[in-house]
Order: C-alpha cells, then structure tokens, then sequence
C-alpha cells in the first residue's frame, strides 16, 4: 500500500448522511438510498463518490466501537446553488492528509489496523479531529479484491 501526505484545499460536497457506529453499521442503507440519487446532482467536479466520517472530538484517543458518529455519501460540487431535495452541504475545511491507496475488499478492516495500529504511531502524525473519507473513484468496486480507493486521514504535527 502506497501512502502520501497532502495539503488538501476546501472541498465542497453534497449528500446524505446517517448517525451510525462500528457495532451498528449502516453504511450499505445510506449508500443504496443516495447513489440512485446521484444523477441530480448537477454541478459536480468529477465522477468520483466519497465516503466520509464526521467523528466526535476525541473519537480515536477514546475508541470503543459502539460510540456513535456521522457517516455520509457525497459527491464533490463546484458550488452548493443546486441541493436537491433531501440532501445537505458540507464544507471539508483544507488540512494535511495522509493519504493511502488501497487494493483490495472494502469488506477488510485490515486496511485500518495498519494505518492506526502500523503506520501511525511510527509516524511524526497524529489524527486531528476533522472528517475522514474514502474516494471511490472508477477503479472502485464494492467489496471486490480487486477494488481501489484513497483512504484519507486527518493528521497534525502538533
């Protein structure tokens, strides 16, 4: 797996989003309702999807998989003039990201055990409390092992 660090500039998105946890899994629901949905959305930047967490401050200091957070299925659009009805705006504000590429099932957590278990804690990083998310671009396929998706992490070097 390939990682990088970037700079990432503001991001402006649309979709729906579900409270959710770990335990308590509502991913599949919240993308069967939005990707037909899609198509209304005319102001897009590109044909990729993401996949975003919105976490409680202090979420992964404190992790137990039964705590609650936002989960969202989102495109990204050049501006928020036309929301269809039934979604939301939400503005990523720009940060640094680690940011990995993934080969494999989206359906393997192992992914995340060596991103938080592996490579952040050798790392100079630590997780910021910002939203993290997934671009599932044309390379991504659900729970395929040959699918390819960004995982993107928030970090800080403070």
């Amino acid at each position: 797996m390939t990682s990088r660090i970037v700079n990432l500039e503001e991001k402006r998105l649309i979709g729906q989003n579900i409270t959710m946890s770990l335990i308590d899994n509502k991913t599949g629901f919240l993308w069967r309702q939005f990707a037909p949905r899609i198509k209304e959305i005319l102001n897009r930047v590109s044909e990729d999807k993401i996949s975003m967490q919105v976490y409680p401050p202090m979420y992964h200091n404190q992790f137990h998989p039964k705590q609650e957070f936002d989960k969202w299925a989102t495109v990204e659009v050049h501006d928020f003039k036309n929301i269809p009805d039934g979604m939301k705006s939400f503005t990523l504000q720009k940060g640094l990201y680690a940011v990995f590429t993934y080969k494999g099932s989206s359906a393997d957590g192992k992914v995340f055990e060596y991103i938080f278990s592996e490579w952040m804690p050798t790392s100079k990083f630590k997780i910021d409390d910002r939203p993290h998310f997934e671009v599932l671009g044309k390379k991504y396929r659900n729970d395929d092992k040959d699918s390819e998706e960004e995982i993107w992490i928030p970090i800080t070097t403070s």
